[in-house]
């Protein structure tokens, strides 16, 4: 498929979906979604971004659905969309970066993102590290980084948005919310989704020139997780510890009730009580 600057391909589209169709009137970004594919259903936007990243597609090219048939999270677990209520969209990015840092990548995204919320409904989010953002305990938003394909990532991002209690499989509804849910009100996508592109392409690219100081800086406002008691999975193995901070590069330290502290690249944290 070939497509020219700032062309937008609309994929059968529905009329409740207007509004993020009109994504690039008003969108300030100086590359992000200047290629934007837009669905009405689509297994995930992730793999429709990784096949068009090893076509050749550049960095910043933005893939919406209005509902995944197929979207999943971190841990390869399922993402519940319904139709019409959440930003689902990924995007290709061509960072110059070691395999190594790809975690960092997924940290500047997480605050990224709560900046982005922040701004645009005034819901304070906190982050578990890396990237989930929570509010008073429940999961609103699901960030995935993917790589590396034909030298490239695929950053994954579900936000829940206007769902209502009912929305949500029983098994989430103790887990689960929406901004709908937090605020009382309904929120628009568009101005939301445009956000979220402005202030990821501005923190992204601060990224790229000057490293990851800033967004470290950046993560560390939104954080919901030091201080607490966590358990972490790597690999096969479980730990049990504070969270006592972030390291310089984006690891996770750990202190075990030993007192001996490690550092935790990647793995899956689940908060404790403090009796555990």
């Amino acid at each position: 498929m070939a497509i020219n600057d700032n062309e937008h391909i609309a994929l059968n589209s529905s009329p409740d979906s207007d509004d993020l169709r009109d994504l690039c009137s008003e969108l300030k970004t100086r590359g992000f979604a200047k290629k934007f594919l837009h669905f009405q259903q689509a297994g995930s936007t992730n793999q429709i971004a990784s096949d068009l990243a090893r076509k050749g597609y550049p960095e910043g090219t933005l893939v919406v659905a209005e509902e995944q048939t197929a979207g999943r999270g971190r841990w390869q677990r399922p993402w519940h969309s319904p139709v019409g209520k959440a930003l689902l969209f990924s995007l290709i990015l061509r960072p110059e970066i070691l395999p190594s840092q790809i975690p960092q990548i997924t940290l500047v995204v997480g605050a990224a993102v709560a900046q982005a919320v922040h701004r645009q409904t005034g819901i304070r989010a906190g982050i578990k590290w890396p990237n989930d953002l929570f509010y008073q305990g429940k999961k609103f938003c699901g960030i995935l980084v993917e790589g590396n394909v034909k030298n490239s990532l695929v950053l994954g991002i579900g936000v829940n948005v206007n769902q209502e209690s009912d929305d949500f499989p029983p098994q989430l509804r103790s887990t689960a919310t929406s901004l709908r849910m937090i605020k009382g009100e309904k929120v628009s996508r568009l101005p939301l989704l445009r956000r979220i592109l402005e202030t990821l392409e501005e923190d992204y690219e601060e990224y790229c020139r000057s490293g990851f100081a800033s967004a470290r800086r950046s993560w560390l406002q939104y954080e919901a997780i030091l201080g607490r008691k966590v358990r972490i999975a790597i690999g096969g193995q479980e730990y049990c510890g504070h969270a006592v901070g972030l390291a310089e590069d984006g690891a996770l330290l750990l202190r075990l009730p030993q007192g001996e502290e490690i550092r935790c690249s990647a793995g899956e944290v689940n908060l404790c009580r403090e009796d555990e």
